[in-house]
């Protein structure tokens, strides 16, 4: 099952840190600072071995993309859906290119190509949340548009999907990186781990009528990606280490956490667990 953020995590797809990230001017890039590419990657093969202690499948995108700097964050150029992938189109200039890679490193896979966004429509997997398998939350921001909404709408409608718009905030401006997942991520069906100050309202009465339990996570934990946790079953998650005030939270709740390292990796890229994984199966 595809239409998930927490089902159990059977296979993704990572894509190991190379020169175009290791060379990212970080004015360019939107980043903190450069990434030092031999820890980066120290970091990144960590993280993996950290998902096969889990019991993932991991596979590697490796087409060639020069001068991506953001490839890493595989989770983006793609949503993938019980009928195949649907290929997005990128709202950051700088990451255009990425979907076709991608959709070369499907063909590879062997993984069906549902549909393909079209001009003027943009569209980026972090503002694509399933609330539940047939209800697809989009936020709609710099990244993502409304042509984008309407031509996923098209593509899901034959699989019974409702779409719920998100609008949201301004917040740093278009060069940052604010997805939808920036403020939530699902760790269960009814319990996820938010920023709430940043969350639309009408998304919060969405989420309470649904009887999702919210985590807040902190000002300080918000900064270090603390809402960006990837699910690897039910109550089962990874995180970057910094969070301590999240992990705390999150056991409260019931959850299993694994914490990874991700100075070189995250911090200074503005991606978390999520954005460096495609999922490609969940159970």
């Amino acid at each position: 099952m595809l239409h998930s953020m927490y089902a159990p995590l059977q296979s993704v797809l990572v894509r190991r840190p190379d020169a175009a990230f290791g060379a990212a001017d970080p004015a360019r890039w939107h980043y903190t600072d450069q990434p030092y590419l031999p820890l980066a990657q120290e970091e990144h093969d960590a993280f993996v071995n950290t998902l096969l202690g889990a019991g993932v499948e991991v596979l590697y995108h490796d087409a060639p993309l020069p001068d991506h700097a953001d490839a890493i964050f595989v989770h983006d150029p793609a949503l993938i859906t019980d009928g195949g992938a649907i290929i997005l189109r990128m709202g950051k200039g700088l990451r255009v290119g990425e979907e076709e890679a991608l959709a070369t490193t499907f063909g590879r896979l062997g993984v069906p190509i549902l549909a393909r966004l079209r001009a003027p429509a943009t569209a980026e997997s972090g503002d694509l949340l399933w609330l539940d398998e047939r209800t697809l939350a989009v936020g709609l921001g710099f990244r993502t548009n409304a042509a984008g909404f309407d031509q996923l709408g098209e593509a899901l409608a034959g699989l019974g999907v409702t779409l719920v718009p998100v609008h949201l905030p301004y917040f740093e401006g278009p060069d940052a990186c604010l997805h939808l997942m920036s403020l939530i991520s699902l760790v269960d069906r009814d319990l996820a781990v938010v920023y709430r100050p940043l969350l639309p309202v009408p998304f919060y009465q969405l989420l309470e009528a649904r009887g999702v339990a919210l985590i807040d996570v902190s000002d300080e934990e918000f900064a270090t990606m603390g809402t960006n946790v990837l699910a690897l079953a039910p109550r089962r998650c990874l995180l970057l280490e910094q969070n301590h005030q999240t992990r705390r939270a999150l056991e409260a709740a019931g959850c299993a956490v694994l914490t990874y390292r991700g100075d070189e990796l995250s911090l200074k890229a503005e991606g978390g667990a999520t954005c460096l994984t495609r999922a490609l199966i969940r159970e």
